[in-house]
């Protein structure tokens, strides 16, 4: 059997997808990314964590030094987002560029042909297209094939996941059983390179202009209040708005350009288009015309019907049967049919007109 390197994060997920290859009857290695921007000790407990497990079954363990392209392909890029008034999805872009590319070049370094990870998510093979074709997780719960949809052909055919047909109580249940270290570990919700999940202090170190405060403003652009920085704000947000008013308002746009923040009623946070750009297509070529999906534009968005018209090369314009919250640009939005992954990409815009822009 081909070599495969696990990417351990010192979490049960990635430990357990050891195990199971290890039992399986690969030769694995453990693979730990260093990506955090402080220092090599910001990223001890998890390098620790993941070294012990290593040590408990029996294999290899390297830990690898990232922070520069992590910076390079994930943080920048967030942070640019953010100055832009958009709301990113930086794990999107650390699977791509990072754990599936510049993690696997090392692991092939090491003598890998496959890189493994803990996602709940599936990869088969459609026989007839030659195609790998990426799938939600048997967990429907726990599915992380929303983070994975950016991931190329050559990418998804040297991945492996081997948790991807097991509920999270059964991975849980199998680091028990197995005495790993980690087996009640917490899930952690944050944003990896982010400590303390602490967004406005992180992004006021590298676009501190984002803080600044400015005008909260109506839908007719009459000015309403006042915002603490646009870094605190996305599209839906109904709370911290720092204004009075007679019933709820939801930030229902982001001005970067005037450091305005638009609210609205409820009811005009509801979009029923967008454009996305930076397009993967997955298990199908780029559509020639119109075709259907259901479609997701958040990671806990309930799955909506659409209509999905190619625009050019890079990008779609989306139309919804039903109106959905929250549009918001920066977000990816995937789309399945059943459990697989068609493609997706990054809202650009949401279609919406704003009082400001009307000025």
């Amino acid at each position: 059997m081909d070599k495969v390197a696990v990417a351990m994060s010192g979490g049960v997920d990635s430990s357990v997808a050891a195990a199971v290859l290890k039992e399986s009857g690969y030769p694995v290695i453990g693979v730990t990314m260093l990506v955090r921007p402080e220092d090599e000790a910001s990223s001890a407990d998890s390098s620790n964590d993941a070294r012990r497990v290593a040590e408990m079954l029996g294999i290899p363990h390297h830990v690898v030094d990232l922070r520069d392209i992590f910076h390079e392909k994930v943080i920048a890029p967030f942070c640019q987002e953010y100055s832009m008034g958009r709301t990113p999805n930086p794990c999107v872009r650390c699977n791509r560029h990072i754990k599936f590319d510049a993690l696997f070049r090392h692991a092939r370094a090491l003598g890998a042909h496959y890189i493994a990870t803990g996602h709940h998510a599936r990869i088969t093979r459609d026989e007839t297209s030659g195609r790998a074709l990426l799938r939600k997780g048997e967990d429907r719960q726990k599915d992380q094939s929303y983070f994975l949809y950016a991931l190329t052909q050559e990418q998804l055919s040297h991945a492996m996941f081997p948790i991807g047909n097991l509920t999270k109580e059964e991975v849980r249940a199998m680091a028990r059983e197995r005495n790993l270290p980690i087996s009640s570990r917490p899930e952690s919700q944050d944003i990896c390179f982010i400590k303390d999940n602490d967004y406005a202090g992180f992004l006021k170190q590298f676009i501190p202009r984002a803080s600044r405060p400015g005008p909260v403003l109506d839908e007719q652009g009459k000015v309403i209040g006042y915002h603490q920085g646009m870094l605190n704000y996305t599209i839906g947000q109904r709370k911290r708005l720092g204004i009075a008013a007679s019933e709820p308002r939801y930030v229902i746009a982001i001005a970067p350009e005037n450091n305005a923040i638009i609210v609205g009623r409820r009811e005009s946070a509801f979009g029923d288009e967008l454009v996305a750009t930076q397009m993967n297509w997955g298990a199908i070529d780029r559509p020639a015309e119109t075709i259907t999906a259901r479609a997701r534009i958040r990671y806990r968005h309930l799955e909506a019907e659409v209509a999905i018209t190619p625009v050019d090369n890079d990008s779609v314009y989306v139309k919804f049967i039903e109106p959905q919250l929250a549009i918001t640009p920066g977000q990816a939005i995937v789309f399945y049919d059943g459990d697989k992954v068609l493609g997706g990409g990054t809202i650009a815009s949401s279609g919406k007109s704003t009082a400001l822009e009307q000025k």
